[in-house]
């Protein structure tokens, strides 16, 4: 049973409360009764999600799934639901079923929010904490980066799973805590009640200033922050080899020109795509662009009415000819997958880390609402077509498979080495040890 059906099923408390729903506690420990009027609400909700999934999903068959018999499957449960939080779980069990990547429901937005204080990915088939942030309870129960999850609330994370655990915790139905099994490195499990710091957040923003302009600098603060989060990081090493960490393909032309001018006539580009989701299609196209002299086939695109060629246009002799390594990871997922594999099929790169994501579709959310002065407003992403590489190799549920498989182990994690980007430096030309590549990204940017 998936971890979203296990909430479908088993939902009690709501942690957060929702705008438009009745006002919950955030530490509620009992379930409360749906109203009449909220139970309305959550099946107009279902209605608009499988509206815009109808009228938009890439396939009509819908990968043979019955689109009206689990519609009807979740307007019952959300009949008999007796929580708000269960009958969310129900429009996302709707979703979900289709078993798709880019596909899920975006719930109502919180007025509370919680901060775990840590984050979770998985290494080969293992999950391990990758970040815990400074001041959090899981700081202060002696938590660390390295630590092997084992369970997240009874749900044991696995490759298939772990993404659906992040969405049921971080945006479907976030927690006060969660209780965690976990192991350091060589210790035994230890079972945790990991508390999250709740913020409350205003049901209205105010965007005229009237409020001094408090909720417009909450906003531009947030965004800085998350750019900042996601800013990209070149490196150069010696005067042969650049390292260019690439958290996100949300960037613009500029920036793609600006690394590879940077590349041109080096021996090597480390391209790190290692926890890099995806993001805008045309800056992937460009950089298979910058990297081929002549044109090249990336795969096809098929949509529920057509199919298209999906072509990178080459570079010319501007295009780098030095050598290739691509870092990839668990968290890789979408164009830096299509990149990863499209470097493998051309023969032009060397991949290098853990087996990606295989998430790969071409998705847009859909942002509805109820309601008109008081409105409750909530979304569905949509996948609009699927790709199938030039090989006729679809990524979806499968991944790219390194070149070279490298795992770090839990130690490595723990005390900050570096066993990939050591491995590409060395195959580079520059023998690196993995202590020395684990602190290269920590130097100041050029």
């Amino acid at each position: 049973m998936s971890s979203i059906a296990q909430l479908a099923r088993h939902a009690s408390a709501v942690a957060m409360t929702c705008i438009g729903f009745a006002a919950l506690s955030p530490l509620a420990v009992r379930a409360q009764e749906m109203t009449d009027p909220e139970r309305t609400k959550m099946e107009e909700i279902l209605h608009g999600v499988r509206g815009e999934i109808a009228k938009s999903y890439y396939d009509s068959t819908f990968g043979g799934m019955n689109l009206s018999a689990v519609y009807d499957s979740a307007a019952a449960r959300i009949h008999d639901a007796r929580a708000i939080d269960a009958a969310l779980a129900a429009i996302a069990w709707f979703t979900l079923e289709l078993h798709d990547s880019h596909t899920f429901f975006g719930p109502p937005p919180r007025t509370v929010q919680a901060e775990y204080g840590w984050e979770m990915a998985m290494v080969g088939d293992s999950c391990f904490l990758f970040r815990v942030k400074p001041g959090s309870d899981a700081e202060s129960q002696g938590v660390h980066r390295g630590d092997q999850l084992l369970s997240i609330n009874g749900i044991v994370p696995t490759r298939d799973n772990l993404w659906q655990i992040n969405y049921l915790f971080w945006i479907l139905s976030p927690r006060p805590s969660l209780r965690v099994v976990a192991r350091a490195p060589g210790g035994e499990p230890r079972t945790l009640d990991l508390a999250s710091k709740v913020r409350e957040r205003s049901k209205i923003v105010d965007l005229t200033g009237a409020d001094g302009g408090r909720d417009i600098g909450r906003l531009v603060r947030e965004g800085e922050k998350e750019a900042e989060e996601f800013r990209g990081l070149l490196v150069e090493v010696g005067n042969d080899i650049l390292v260019w960490k690439m958290p996100t393909f949300e960037i613009g032309l500029d920036e793609v020109h600006d690394a590879f001018k940077r590349a041109r006539g080096r021996r090597a580009l480390v391209l790190d795509l290692r926890g890099d989701g995806g993001g805008y299609e045309r800056i992937m196209l460009e950089m298979v662009s910058q990297l081929n002299h002549d044109e090249v086939l990336v795969g096809r695109s098929r949509e529920r009415n057509k199919l298209t060629a999906v072509v990178a246009k080459g570079a010319g002799n501007d295009a780098f000819t030095g050598q290739l390594f691509v870092l990839t990871d668990s968290r890789s997922a979408s164009s830096s997958e299509i990149l990863a594999r499209n470097a493998q099929l051309t023969s032009r790169g060397k991949v290098l880390g853990d087996r990606t994501a295989g998430a790969v579709m071409r998705a847009r959310y859909h942002s509805l609402k109820l309601g008109m002065e008081t409105a409750t407003v909530y979304g569905v992403q949509v996948t609009e077509a699927d790709l199938v590489m030039s090989d006729d190799g679809r990524l979806e549920h499968v991944g790219v498979t390194p070149d070279v498989l490298l795992l770090p182990t839990a130690s490595d994690l723990a005390a900050g080495r570096d066993v990939v980007l050591a491995q590409a430096l060395t195959l580079a030309g520059l023998p690196t040890d993995p202590e020395h590549a684990g602190l290269l990204y920590t130097k100041k940017k050029p």
